[in-house]
């Protein structure tokens, strides 16, 4: 019996994954423990196992959304590698001219192997909302024993703010367990889907062996196969294109088309073409070429989905700008006494320790100190309550390949500055790799976000929710400064402290900037401890 394989509960707060990338394709002989394909979430990837060995079934391909629970592919165990021989069979039936006069024979050879190969796919309420625990299943638009076809809607589902329509994971037999009108909670069972039985309708039909069975056979094996069918991101572009699916040829498993094989028919076969063979055609039959008004014949237009984390990223920013009164305050702190100790001490610094002495270190130091001395700024809200943390995991803000993550390092107050700069140097590396864990990325107080990297002179970062503040970076310019009466030139950098005005009073947001600059400005204080 095939061994199903789900979406694993991957975090509290993670209800959905996106099949990022398969290291397998249909019908591979696979290993315990081999990794499969990797889950990409709005936090992190993860590498999903083989839970058994045997013969590989895909369900969901990559660019599919899922919901915790949800199917992603089966497994035949060892015992049934003999399974993928079927086909053989299958096709060499219509082969047999002799078999031509007497139909029997014919159909119960082809009708033998879908049975052996079909299997059951679980449709599930997927995930709607975040605050969405619950749907009611509208109507159905199939019956139980129908036919389906992979993405074809099968029922509406209606919540307390919207309805949805539910689309076929897969071609096969439908079966309905949850009738219209019933309440499922998010993860219920719907229906069941038998895929690969939908052949064995035409061929129990057919009195005529030959022919319909050829063509029920290869239908069987395109319904397995997915081929011609897009992948729910290449639907979307094709639709918005006006582009029919099958005007592309898929390069996915089974022939199935994906996002890129949608792209490159936008911009490549489709837009192109038609504007090339315009002119050409108007030439033959004398009529004379018009130019098109519309901008996209000329340019090319590129669309692409939105990444699981682009999109939480993007929702939690809008929450945070709505729900907080976020204010910004700014100062500027004269570089030079860091700048001339990092100069004099970074070749010994480094030496010893093995890591670079850099400003991050300088920085985080500073605002543990400061985070002591104005606890407001190291809370949180819970409700009508404000939480105060005594210790300080600080957020760093890592501008990764796939978007923005925030790691923490844990109780940095506790840390040398030879210990930070070890720590934003392996998360770090973790982030650019894609790497970094559930936990490495959960749980800060205070969030530093640099963006004096990429040239900032200024900015007004937004709150990393739940906590009430962030302290931005930005680039060190050689400004005309005044000081002790004299005009002298700086190294000077201005930071910003955005936090929200419901638990920190003006008052302890300035003062704490202040502090941080005056740290900064004589860095003997953060050794000394005053």
């Amino acid at each position: 019996m095939a061994i199903e394989m789900k979406v694993p509960a991957v975090g509290e707060s993670i209800t959905e994954v996106t099949v990022a990338t398969w290291n397998k394709k249909e019908g591979d002989y696979v290993k315990l423990d081999e990794v499969l394909c990797e889950l990409e979430s709005d936090k992190a990837t993860f590498e999903l196992p083989a839970e058994a060995e045997g013969i590989l079934h895909i369900v969901a391909y990559e660019g599919d959304v899922l919901p915790i629970g949800a199917l992603i592919c089966s497994i035949e165990p060892a015992a049934g590698a003999s399974i993928p021989a079927a086909p053989v069979m299958a096709e060499a039936a219509p082969a047999a001219p002799v078999v031509q006069a007497d139909a029997t024979p014919a159909p119960v050879a082809v009708a033998a192997a879908p049975t052996n190969q079909a299997t059951v796919l679980e449709v599930k309420v997927p995930a709607v909302g975040e605050s969405i625990t619950e749907v009611t299943v509208s109507v159905w638009n199939k019956k139980s024993g129908d036919s389906v076809k992979l993405d074809e809607v099968i029922c509406e589902l209606e919540s307390d703010k919207a309805t949805f329509e539910l689309p076929a994971e897969a071609s096969g037999i439908l079966e309905i367990v949850a009738e219209s009108g019933s309440v499922v909670g998010i993860g219920g069972l719907l229906a069941k889907i038998t895929v690969g039985a939908v052949a064995l309708a035409p061929v129990a039909a057919a009195p005529a062996a030959v022919a319909p069975v050829a063509s029920a056979s290869v239908v069987a094996a395109d319904s397995s196969y997915a081929a011609g069918h897009p992948s729910p991101a290449a639907a979307k572009i094709l639709d918005e294109k006006g582009i029919a699916a099958n005007a592309v040829q898929g390069s996915g498993v089974g022939g199935r088309i994906t996002k890129e094989d949608a792209q490159n028919a936008v911009l490549g076969a489709q837009a192109v073409p038609a504007a090339v063979s315009a002119p050409v055609k108007a030439s033959a039959t004398g009529v004379s070429a018009s130019v098109s008004n519309n901008p996209s014949d000329a340019r090319g237009v590129r669309r692409e989905k939105m990444s699981s984390l682009r999109k939480t990223v993007a929702r939690r920013l809008v929450a945070v700008k709505n729900e907080t009164a976020m204010l910004t305050t700014f100062n500027e702190v004269d570089m030079k006494p860091v700048m001339d100790l990092r100069s004099k001490y970074k070749d010994k610094f480094k030496e010893k320790h093995g890591v670079g002495l850099g400003f991050m270190s300088f920085f985080t130091k500073a605002v543990c100190v400061a985070l002591k001395e104005f606890p407001s700024v190291n809370a949180k809200i819970d409700g009508e309550e404000m939480i105060f943390h005594d210790y300080c995991d600080i957020s760093i803000a890592v501008s990764a390949p796939k978007g923005l993550v925030v790691p923490v390092i844990r109780s940095a107050e506790h840390l040398s500055l030879a210990g930070i700069e070890s720590e934003v140097v392996r998360l770090a590396m973790k982030a650019r790799d894609n790497k970094l864990s559930l936990e490495e990325m959960s749980g800060g107080t205070f969030t530093i976000t640099n963006g004096g990297v990429f040239g900032s002179m200024l900015s007004t970062p937004i709150i990393n929710a739940p906590q009430v503040a962030i302290l931005g970076m930005h680039n060190i310019v050689e400004r005309a400064v005044v000081v002790d009466g004299q005009i002298v030139v700086r190294p000077i950098m201005y930071l910003a402290l955005s936090y929200d005005h419901r638990i920190i009073d003006g008052k302890e947001s300035v003062s704490f900037l202040v502090r941080v600059k005056q740290l900064l400005e004589d860095p003997a204080r953060l050794l000394l401890d005053i």
